[in-house]
């Protein structure tokens, strides 16, 4: 039989759409029960969850945060990017994030409902390329669990599972946009949101879909209006979003992130073409080398068991001659596999099998969309056996990756060819919607099989999960903190291990238990500064570290300490054994700690008490005098004053954006080492106003775009407007109404 597409009515839509949310629900609560903190893994608990508590603290302080200065390399959030200083989605996810004391909780919700967005999106653009609706259903339950999705974006990495989602949105209302059944503001809107989210992967995405869009639409409609209207669409939501990543681009000589390596490729994260033969095979492991070697242990490529077979059941005759209005999906396939390929690392852009999801929703979209069309069981028993040959080669390769599962892997051939069988058999005496119905019943099944028989591919730190919890068992360390001790040194990856989660403090912790810590996580860095300390993406230090954090700096005759305005120093004792037997520094004195903690750390603290609670952040002085007026993370006022010329040095991290002027007239910022900022006091200056002020490089440049985008959109909705009465008035406008 060949499946026809009449356009499907409002009821038919809805209702099949509703399945998506409650398809994508049911296989989180299962895999919930199995591993309550499977979606509290690795980057979502150690970074992301931190970021939405402190940003959220901040918020509700009525700060518009630039610059958390006490955690110096990681307190910069617009050269981080990925804290959605922008996006308003992102800020209510901040804001709300201190209220809720369960944060494994809250983190697998937010993610359950950007799962359902992403579902439905995926629903949204096969609906708009004329797919029926139960098997537009079908790719938009399966997508949330595409292998990647599940073992990397589901359990870590938060900020991508964000950003696809919202580009799949974008795709769809492209779509609509394109064809006259929308105006552009949705199209803008999702497009907006995907870019303000700050991941670089999803953000080239965004930019990607435009441009297929464009090449696929005038294909279709051969108007060359089409491709101009998205193009503007495109620019205007870029425009508007440019201040998200203006700041990290125009800072990145002074970071990790500069891109002086170039293009490199070291198979780190690509993912060959061979692995697109692991697609439909749930139980195969993955050739892609990662975190667990050149092999991961864990079915990643993995898509959805009918996706590979159900090629056998499309007349592909007929297929060949309806593929224009098809060229977007299909560009879009071609460029990611193309790019999830390699090389691993093109600049600032690395880790290329980070779009294997893309991979996937595209994918299912395609195949919901040809089946949908040109879906048949003509000449059955030569389809069976082309969609056998295809489970036997699939089993083969999947018997490559991880022979040792072979005998797993025929089981799962076996009964792949046995559900076919009874998918056919449903679509014959019941229709093709009951077919897909049998179909997305077992999405959740093999989601659970796989997070039930694979390991994850990430670390877990085990942090606990309570806000509430975590703060009561943490000592209260008032004041600037810095720790020094190496997470590698510490067991966080079994929960019955001895975790240091009383006593320290490694990723976002800090900001968890709402404690002014310099150690954070951060992957952008600042090089001078984690050079200085030797300091890594996690907080860690190196053996080094206590020995120039107290040793003198040439210039100001004051230690690394003394510069940091630091209370208050956390050695740990794995790293540095006996520390508390030596003599302190001179000024600092070793105090006691919980007895339940005194095995762990050893703490320093100074003579005279704290310092950090000063007024201003003035750290030295040289051949000056200086007098602090106020400070705010973004401003500082001092009064200065310098017989000879001197200098006045501040603990701030010399970031670019800096400026100062000194009663009105600009000086020259400085960095101290690279590090610390300072500047230059010219000779016979007394009791002058020197205001030292930041601003994020790119900001006002980014402002600019924002309000363009806004002006552009606004006159292309206007245009649309205008441009459908005219067509009411005249000829009649395409008015299909869609999902």
């Amino acid at each position: 039989m060949t499946l026809e597409t009449p356009v499907p009515t409002r009821r038919e839509r809805w209702s099949w759409g509703s399945v998506i949310p409650a398809l994508v629900g049911l296989g989180f609560f299962m895999i919930t029960q199995f591993d309550p903190r499977y979606f509290y893994v690795d980057d979502t608990e150690s970074g992301a969850v931190g970021n939405w508590l402190q940003l959220g603290h901040l918020m509700r302080e009525g700060e518009f945060p630039s610059l958390v200065l006490d955690q110096w390399m990681a307190g910069n959030y617009p050269v981080e990017g990925q804290g959605g200083l922008w996006n308003p989605v992102q800020i209510f996810i901040n804001y709300i994030s201190p209220s809720i004391d369960d944060m494994a909780l809250f983190a697998t919700l937010v993610k359950l409902v950007f799962a359902v967005i992403l579902g439905w999106g995926v629903y949204r653009v096969a609906l708009e390329y004329g797919a029926r609706p139960y098997w537009a259903a079908v790719a938009g339950s399966a997508a949330p669990f595409a292998g990647f999705t599940l073992y990397f974006e589901f359990p870590s990495w938060v900020t991508s599972l964000f950003g696809m989602a919202w580009v799949i949105q974008a795709w769809a209302s492209g779509i609509r946009y394109a064809r006259n059944r929308s105006n552009p503001l949705p199209m803008f809107i999702f497009l907006y949101l995907a870019i303000s989210v700050g991941y670089v992967h999803n953000a080239l995405m965004a930019g990607v879909v435009v441009a297929c869009l464009m090449i696929g639409e005038y294909a279709y409609q051969r108007d060359w209006h089409v491709p101009v209207k998205l193009a503007a669409a495109g620019i205007a939501a870029a425009a508007a979003g440019a201040i998200t990543f203006l700041p990290g681009v125009l800072t990145s000589s002074v970071t990790w992130r500069s891109g002086e390596a170039g293009t490199i490729n070291d198979n780190f994260l690509t993912a060959p073409w061979s692995e697109t033969l692991t697609a439909s095979i749930p139980s195969s492991v993955s050739s892609i080398e990662s975190w667990t070697g050149e092999t991961t242990y864990a079915p990643i490529t993995y898509i959805a068991w009918f996706a590979i077979p159900a090629l056998a059941f499309i007349g592909w005759q007929a297929a060949s001659r309806g593929l224009r209005e098809l060229c977007a999906p299909l560009i879009m396939l071609v460029f990611v596999l193309l790019f999830t390929a390699g090389p691993s690392a093109i600049g600032q852009v690395r880790w290329p099998a980070r779009l294997l999801p893309f991979v996937a929703v595209t994918a299912l979209i395609l195949l919901a969309i040809l089946i949908s069309k040109y879906g048949t069981t003509k000449n059955l028993r030569a389809r069976m056996f082309a969609a056998g040959a295809l489970v036997l080669i699939l089993a083969i390769r999947a018997g490559s990756s991880g022979p040792q599962y072979f005998g797993r892997h025929i089981l799962w051939a076996i009964t792949i060819m046995i559900a076919i069988g009874l998918v056919v058999l449903t679509a014959k005496r019941w229709g093709s919607a009951a077919a897909a119905g049998l179909i997305i019943l077992t999405i959740a099944p093999v989601a659970f099989y796989q997070v039930a028989t694979y390991s994850s591919v990430l670390s877990k730190w085990y942090l606990p999960t309570s806000q509430a919890e975590a703060k009561a068992n943490f000592p209260d360390w008032e004041g600037t903190t810095l720790q020094l001790g190496t997470r590698s040194l510490t067991d966080t990856s079994n929960a019955n291990s001895d975790l240091p989660w009383t006593s320290q403090v490694f990723g976002n912790y800090a900001k968890v238990l709402d404690l002014d810590y310099v150690n954070a996580y951060t992957p952008v860095g600042h090089q001078a500064f984690s050079d200085l300390l030797c300091i890594t993406y996690d907080g860690s230090t190196c053996d080094d570290s206590f020995h120039r954090l107290f040793q003198e700096d040439g210039y100001t005759g004051r230690t690394t300490a003394d510069l940091m305005l630091l209370d208050r120093v956390v050695l740990q004792n794995a790293q540095f054994m006996r520390a508390d037997r030596q003599p302190p520094p001179l000024g600092w004195h070793w105090v006691s700690v919980p007895a339940d903690i005194a095995d762990t750390v050893s703490v320093l603290e100074r003579n005279d008490g704290p310092i950090s609670d000063q007024l201003g952040r003035v750290s030295a002085t040289v051949n000056a005098e200086a007098t602090p007026i106020s400070s705010e993370p973004d401003t500082e006022h001092v009064r200065v004053s310098s017989e000879q010329g001197g200098s006045i040095v501040f603990a701030r991290l010399a970031w670019p954006g800096y400026t100062a002027t000194l009663d009105g007239e600009v000086l020259t910022t400085k960095g101290l080492g690279d590090v610390f900022l300072y500047v230059d006091i010219p000779p016979g200056t007394t009791n002058a106003d020197l205001v030292v002020t930041f601003r994020p490089p790119g900001q006002r440049i980014g402002l600019v775009g924002m309000g363009f985008g806004a002006v552009l959109i606004g006159a292309m909705t206007v245009l649309y407007y205008r441009g459908r009465r005219h067509s009411r008035d005249g000829t009649s406008a395409i008015t299909t109404d869609s999902l």
